[in-house]
């Protein structure tokens, strides 16, 4: 059955004057079912794109306040005895926290709606006026070659480098030629592959595109190994997607390796041992 609900958006004001406003959160209240609850954001990147003279510390602070302050009163509200009074709307608890004067942080007026679940609910307007927004403009996907970067820099320090080579590995209906190559008995093959991508169904795609090269290259009969030059997400939510992604890749039926960022420098000076001994 569905219950009805009021929200409010937390907006930061900039000037008050131009009106110039960013939404940083959102608190939503269903009465009929004791809910009470906010999401707000603490990250500023967008607002100091927008709005340059931002004190980043004080707005951490302040929206943290304001999201465990609304959260303490949801709690309250469950606790109540069921006869007494319930508040009408969401502008009964917002004033609590936040008072209603020229800040720069201010709630907006109501809106209404029904839900089904309230939680569910709450997250998802705050996906729809405060989450989107954020994403388009703080989260970005790395390349491949930026993820080389990480790794080239210590193989360039180690004067290294100039022993790479491209080589083309042919199988029986594919052939692929990679950028960084070198020959000791067999290839051993440097690729640099980003996972740090935006959606987590792009992170298994791109490893089942890897599996799908490899297993195609392996019926050629040229023996090689694969070291992959990994670029870890930087968003937590899609590290599930990153194991997986992993595991998909151990799959290559050919020998391999996973080098992590914080590697490089371990993985430049051992390649520079091998290669020494190699040549000597």
């Amino acid at each position: 059955m569905k219950i009805p609900y009021s929200f409010s958006v937390l907006r930061y004001i900039h000037d008050i004057v131009s009106g110039e406003f960013i939404n940083v959160g959102v608190v939503l209240y269903a009465p009929k079912a004791r809910f009470l609850s906010a999401v707000c954001t603490s990250r500023y990147g967008r607002i100091s794109k927008m709005f340059s003279n931002i004190n980043g510390d004080h707005f951490r602070q302040v929206s943290r306040y304001i999201q465990a302050r609304l959260e303490e009163e949801g709690e309250r509200l469950l606790t109540e005895l069921p006869f007494e009074k319930m508040p009408v709307s969401v502008k009964d608890f917002t004033p609590k926290v936040l008072p209603i004067d020229d800040s720069s942080l201010q709630f907006s007026p109501e809106g209404y709606g029904l839900t089904e679940n309230p939680q569910e609910t709450l997250e998802q307007i705050y996906n729809r006026y405060v989450e989107k927004y954020y994403e388009k403009t703080e989260r970005q996907s790395r390349s491949d070659e930026d993820v080389w970067k990480v790794y080239k820099k210590p193989l360039e320090e180690r004067r290294i480098l100039a022993n790479f080579v491209p080589h083309q590995i042919t199988g029986n209906n594919y052939d692929h030629e990679f950028k960084y190559c070198w020959k000791n008995e067999q290839w051993r093959i440097h690729e640099p592959v980003s996972f740090d991508l935006l959606e987590a169904g792009s992170i298994t795609d791109k490893a089942n595109v890897w599996l799908g090269r490899i297993t195609s290259l392996m019926d050629g009969g040229e023996p090689f190994k694969i070291n992959i030059l990994i670029g870890s997400p930087q968003d937590e939510r899609l590290k599930p997607a990153f194991i997986k992604a992993k595991n998909i890749m151990h799959r290559m039926n050919c020998p391999h390796e996973f080098i992590k960022e914080d590697e490089a420098e371990d993985f430049a000076e051992n390649l520079k041992k091998e290669i020494e001994a190699h040549k000597g």
